[in-house]
């Protein structure tokens, strides 16, 4: 037996044992369903299921690798051509993956290995330091700290966008853990459901603070004098000049050089601006917009709000909340990179959610728990210690034959770095 076959027969257990308990989403039988198998990497799609009944006989029938559903209603959802589908609306879709931002702990357990010269390494780049080719083999690994990074970004996105810029409402938001490295948020609302992908596209633009005009905001030269924004001001000019206040008030003169750095201004105007730090937390406490720190022309402040605004927006997949056909993971299905559950969350739940160790029985995304072990051989060269249920297993390297827990290999086997033995 493959190993394939192996994770497919314990994933038609899975649905054979809760197949009561699969969840219903809204306006089922309008939505698209999509299926990727175990034995290839192409997605079976423009599926539909007339009820609850006809999906879970087919996942028990066939226990595919990963399990899809459209945030777009469709008259005819089974219909491949996608104009004679009759599109009748799409719930705004919001994904937010640690795969497309970095994250410090990136730079201890993702490695890639450059296929045009062979070099290799560790954390996020973009194209090889040594010959700069961009043809990479990756291993993206999870940890508590990078989930708990894409938790924050979610729960950002709601309470400083959704709800107080955009009047949606909790009861329309629905939040899935994705069952590997973020999480998904679907709004279900008629009035965004008639939303263009342009409009989308504004949308996108706006919580993640891309193509901000600063000089709409209020930013502007006059002489020699720069007026800035005002936190009176509602919107990105208030979340900006509270956001600026906040790091005055909370950071240290350390942090605060390290992070004007990272905004890319240059030695001289951070030396600048920590000089003139308790002078610019008054102008900025007393809400005034003439801004004076010396040397900041134009240039140099928008430099700065960039950096701002990078660190008040949202890191969202951005496709995904623009494409108006797109498909997301079905709640309650299996992630076929991990095995573990796309598993539903209250907004009450999600800041002691924890993914990784969930005390929470009914919210624990981690099926195949088992004390029974598991003997698997790596086959990468390097697997990163992963921590899991309050116990960590690893480093492993190519070779190594271990005995772990049933869920550990189950785990290890969906990530394709170790094989049964």
């Amino acid at each position: 037996m493959t190993d394939n076959t192996y994770l497919k027969r314990l994933f038609q257990a899975y649905y054979r044992e809760i197949k009561s308990n699969i969840p219903i989403i809204n306006s089922f039988e309008q939505r698209e369903f999509g299926f990727i198998p175990w034995d290839k990497q192409i997605m079976i799609r423009h599926m539909a299921f007339r009820n609850p009944q006809n999906l879970t006989k087919y996942l028990i029938e066939n226990g595919p690798k990963h399990v899809y559903s459209s945030g777009t209603l469709y008259l005819q959802p089974d219909i491949p051509d996608m104009i004679k589908k009759e599109y009748q609306g799409c719930d705004l879709i919001i994904d937010i993956d640690v795969d497309h931002f970095y994250t410090p702990c990136k730079d201890d357990h993702d490695q890639w290995y450059c296929k045009e010269c062979g070099n290799n390494g560790k954390g996020m780049i973009s194209k090889c330091p040594k010959c700069k080719g961009l043809k990479f083999k990756t291993l993206n690994w999870i940890c508590g700290e990078c989930l708990d990074i894409a938790k924050k970004e979610i729960i950002k996105l709601i309470y400083d966008f959704l709800i107080p810029d955009f009047g949606i409402k909790e009861s329309d938001m629905n939040i899935a853990f994705s069952g590997h490295r973020g999480y998904h948020l679907k709004v279900e609302n008629e009035k965004i459901r008639k939303l263009s992908s342009e409009a989308r596209r504004e949308f996108v633009d706006y919580v993640t603070g891309q193509n901000i005009s600063f000089e709409v905001l209020g930013l502007r030269e006059v002489g020699l004098n720069i007026y800035s924004l005002i936190k009176s001001n509602i919107g990105w000019s208030q979340k900006i000049v509270a956001k600026i206040e906040n790091i005055l008030h909370n950071y240290s003169d350390m942090e605060l050089e390290h992070l004007l750095l990272n905004f890319g201004l240059k030695r001289n105007f951070v030396d600048s601006f920590l000089n003139s730090k308790e002078d610019f937390i008054e102008t900025i406490s007393k809400n005034r917009s003439l801004w004076i720190i010396p040397n900041f022309g134009m240039a140099t402040w928008k430099t700065f709000l960039y950096g701002i605004v990078h660190e008040i927006g949202a890191e969202i997949d951005e496709p995904v909340s623009i494409d108006i056909h797109r498909l997301i993971r079905y709640p309650g299905s299996l992630h076929g990179a991990t095995g573990f559950k796309v598993q539903e969350i209250g907004i009450n739940e999600l800041v002691k959610f924890k993914p990784l160790n969930e005390s929470n029985e009914n919210l624990d995304p981690i099926v195949f728990k088992s004390k029974n072990v598991q003997k698997i051989e790596i086959i990468e060269p390097i697997v990163p210690p992963t921590e899991i249920s309050g116990e960590t297993y690893g480093p492993f390297k190519k070779g190594d034959i271990v005995e772990v827990p049933h869920h550990i290999a189950v785990f290890l086997l969906c990530k394709g770095v170790a094989k049964t033995v």
